[in-house]
């Protein structure tokens, strides 16, 4: 058969497809030379990013220079518009419902100061997150002390975080430093919730009592002795009645220069957060005189400014990849040194500093501690919330509904990872009580609930909680609303004064039967108190869970909702809530 018909169809075949080749190019060419005339065929794009306060200035100026070059991305011409929130409140607007009348539009992309807060969305819900968050620079954690504490401090070797516990610890903690007349070194430590460099901190003594000394702290170190110790020590000389926010405990500590008459000597800070309560630039009163920066010798925390692109469904994928080209435009140079000169984040291409900054010096420090992860970060705020205070007062209702032992991931059921959850938190629960109750259909007699732990002390019946965990088994139905109403009976009957008490759900299903929601929300009623206040809160496993009537319900009585996707997640979203105040 002769060659030549085949010879010609190639032929035509291939400049057909190299027309059609030629075409599409041509037409993305041509889109995007229009874009970038002008034309924007798709319109413009606002790309809304929440940033926190310390940043605002210098990331505000970014934006309107960003602007200004037109960025183009599928035919939208990108604007970039940045708002000031702390982000305490960007993370419970995310998670429990961002109010539009009080806070605008919700954002597509947000930059707290630390990657402990991203931890946290993460925690009460992942599929918030759009993309990896990369970090635009660092602020690294010092001890802020008045004026006549610096000098001590600086002297000698100086102090490590790692020494920390021990100087709290003891009666004459000041010796160290050579002033023995003063006393016990004392250490205000707002809420590690709320207050990165409080979590930071402590990271870092925790990592050299784990031997790790930069880091990172990991799950398994927190059940070692020596960490737990180490723990136990900082929790014990925990100041009471230190303010609940790093600027509050910097403004009573800078009120008494006195250190014999100051509630406690020490606050740990974010570098670039004292440098602007020293200048008054945060809102506060400005101090009649600055405190002092104390950077620590060795390994050092230190905040990560990460931009977050966010996933919602008020964000298309166009502003998830234009947070993402913004985030590449502020780590150039240019950006990077306006950052710098105008808020102090230490960032790459330079080492500029603000020309004023009264009590800080700058110090340069290579040695930086290796971040806790995802849930090492929250089992940690957990294990430190059971160690203050005396602890919480925790009721756990198990949901043991047939549909507990779909597949989890990774080879295991949801039931197992929830086991292996509560009892990774029956374990390193330091103090406070702890109760547990299981609920399907049927389980006593026609009672779709069964009480299997009292709330007591954890301390008296770890191991009857450990026997609790180990006997969960999945049944049948979800009855949840009736059993809650029975537990949240008993909470309050049985409420303890001076702690945190709270009920903890862990369900993966809607309520199929007994109450219907309006039931259960006048079986609330009927008895809740104003001064035994019971919050319950929800983790809610499986990837489309029924928000709504469960949001109702917390918000109700102050609790929250958090979405545990898979198994895997079950472990830091409880870790997450049981650290919450």
């Amino acid at each position: 058969m002769a060659r030549w018909p085949f010879v010609v169809v190639g032929v035509v075949a291939l400049v057909v497809l190299g027309y059609l080749s030629w075409t599409w190019l041509g037409g993305i060419l041509d889109r995007r030379a229009a874009a970038q005339a002008g034309e924007c065929r798709q319109g413009e794009l606002t790309m809304r990013v929440v940033v926190t306060p310390s940043v605002f200035e210098p990331l505000n100026s970014a934006a309107i220079a960003w602007n200004g070059q037109r960025p183009v991305i599928d035919d939208y011409c990108l604007r970039a518009d940045v708002q000031a929130l702390d982000s305490a409140s960007v993370l419970t607007a995310l998670t429990q419902g961002w109010d539009t009348s009080k806070l605008g539009q919700p954002p597509s992309a947000w930059l707290p100061e630390s990657s402990l807060w991203v931890n946290q969305l993460r925690a009460q819900n992942r599929s918030l997150l759009g993309a990896a968050a990369e970090s635009i620079g660092n602020s690294p954690v010092v001890l802020a002390v008045p004026e006549a504490a610096a000098q001590p401090l600086r002297s000698g070797r100086g102090f490590r975080w790692s020494e920390i516990p021990e100087l709290l610890s003891a009666p004459d903690g000041w010796k160290r430093f050579g002033v023995s007349d003063w006393g016990r070194f004392t250490m205000g430590v707002p809420d590690l919730v709320r207050n990165p460099a409080s979590a930071l901190a402590l990271q870092c003594a925790l990592a050299s009592a784990g031997k790790k000394e930069r880091g990172p702290v990991t799950v398994d170190m927190l059940n070692q002795p020596a960490v737990r110790t180490t723990l136990s020590q900082v929790a014990k000389a925990k100041v009471a009645n230190v303010p609940p926010t790093t600027q509050d405990a910097l403004v009573e500590l800078s009120k008494t220069p006195d250190l014999t008459t100051s509630p406690y000597d020490a606050v740990p800070v974010l570098e670039i957060d004292l440098f602007r309560r020293n200048l008054g630039k945060d809102g506060g009163p400005k101090p009649e005189r600055p405190l002092y920066g104390i950077p620590a010798a060795g390994p050092a925390p230190a905040a990560d400014f990460p931009l977050l692109p966010l996933s919602g469904e008020w964000i298309n994928d166009a502003q998830v990849r234009a947070a993402q080209k913004f985030s590449d435009y502020l780590r150039e140079p240019n950006q990077e040194k306006v950052l710098a000169q105008e808020s102090g984040v230490r960032v790459r291409s330079t080492n500029d500093r603000p020309r004023t900054s009264p009590g800080i010096t700058w110090l340069a420090n290579d040695e930086l501690l290796a971040p806790a992860d995802e849930n090492t970060t929250q089992q940690l705020a957990a294990s430190w919330a059971s160690s203050v205070d005396n602890g919480q007062t925790v009721t756990v209702l198990v949901d043991v509904s047939g549909s507990m032992n779909a597949d989890g991931g990774g080879g295991k059921s949801r039931m197992d990872w929830l086991k292996a959850a509560l009892r990774g938190q029956v374990d390193r629960s330091v103090s406070g009580s702890m109760g547990m109750w299981e609920f399907s259909r049927s389980l006593d007699g026609k009672k779709p609930y069964r009480q299997l732990v009292p709330t007591k002390g954890i301390e008296q019946q770890r191991n009857a909680l450990r026997s609790a965990v180990d006997g969960l088994k999945p049944v049948s139905a979800t009855q949840l609303y009736s059993s809650l109403a029975v537990v949240y009976r008993s909470a309050v009957e049985n409420y303890e004064q001076g702690r945190t008490n709270r009920i903890v759900v862990l369900t993966d299903g809607p309520n199929d039967g007994g109450l219907n929601l309006q039931q259960l929300q006048a079986e609330l009623d009927k008895v809740r108190n104003p001064n035994k206040k019971v919050a319950i809160s929800f983790i809610t496993i499986g990837p489309d869970p029924e928000r709504a009537p469960l949001t109702k319900i917390a918000q109700s009585t102050g609790g929250s909702v958090s979405v545990a996707e898979d198994g895997a997640a079950i472990d830091p979203a409880l870790g997450q809530l049981l650290s919450a105040g």
